[in-house]
Order: C-alpha cells, then structure tokens, then sequence
C-alpha cells in the first residue's frame, strides 16, 4: 500500500468515526452532557483546579498553580501557531451530515485546544496530587470525546491535540521536578 492509500485510508476513518460519534449527540441528554463538559472544557473547570491547588497544597500548590498556567500558556500558543498555519476547517463545514450542536471557539480545527489542555492540565494536576486522576482522566476523556460529537473536530484533532497535551504536560515536568 502506498503512502497516498494509507493517507486516503485514514481519512476515511477519520470522517467515519466522525460521523457516527455526532449521530450519538441527537439524543438530548447525551447532548446536554457533552454540552456542559464541553463548556466547561473553554477553561472554566482547569482554571478553577489552578486557583484551588494552593489552597490544598499550601506552597507546592503554588508551583503546582504557576506550572498549570505556565503549560496552558505553552499550549495556547502551539495550537494557535498550528491552527493559523493548518488551516483545516470543522467537520461541520466541511462534510454534509454533520451538525454542529455548539458554536465553535475558533474557526479551524486542527488541533483540538480544548483536549491539548485537558490532558496536558491533567497530567500537570496529578503529578502534584495523583489521587485526582480519579476525577480528571474521566473528565478530560469527556472533553474530548465531546468535541468530535459536537461536530467540532474529527477524532484526529483530538489525538493530536491529546499527543501535544502530553508532550507538553511531560516537557514542563522536566523544568519543575
């Protein structure tokens, strides 16, 4: 198989997987779920985790707080770089079918901020407190899977965005352990 197959072959995959996880937000609770993970995803819940972890861990929540922010920060700043440069445009714009169940942030899709923030957040949070994976792999998992059945992004917006989150999430434990 060739290159060009091999690419053409999971692009296919991609809008297929794409297509039925959007199929999946016509139910209304599921798509009321999705919603609000998806909202909180903007930054609300990970801005609030950041705020908290001083008041749990006194002076290590601090640094906790400022790697947080200064990963977030990082992150921002790649996946603006890429989604200026890449310029692929959302599912719902692109392919009939799809409907987009939420206005979108941006108008590019690739990568998906809102999962290179989840994960690259949640795995900052539980190098400080492991015992949050318990909440934040779960919710981060949502936020994910949120943008694809909302229509926002095709699931390898999200795996990248999910591969930047870690590479950054693991970079910047370099500089604060």
């Amino acid at each position: 198989m060739t290159p060009s197959q091999l690419l053409d072959n999971a692009n296919r995959l991609d809008v297929r997987l794409c297509m039925r996880a959007n199929r999946i937000a016509r139910s209304n609770p599921v798509l009321q779920f999705f919603r609000i993970v998806s909202r909180l995803g903007d930054g609300a819940f990970w801005y609030s985790l950041t705020a908290t972890m001083p008041l749990l861990l006194g002076q290590r929540g601090l640094s906790a707080a400022t790697h947080m922010l200064l990963t977030g920060g990082l992150g921002f700043l790649i996946y603006r770089q890429l989604k200026e440069r890449l310029v692929r445009e959302r599912p719902f714009v692109r392919l009939a079918g799809i409907q987009c169940f939420m206005p979108p942030l941006d108008r590019y899709s690739f990568p998906s901020g809102h999962t290179l923030h989840a994960v690259a957040f949640t795995f900052v949070a539980c190098s400080y407190v492991p015992w949050l994976a318990v909440v934040l792999v779960p919710f981060a998992t949502s936020v994910a899977l949120s943008r694809v059945v909302l229509g926002l992004h095709y699931p390898s917006d999200v795996v990248a965005g999910a591969a930047i989150g870690l590479a950054l999430g693991t970079g910047t434990n370099l500089l604060f352990f």
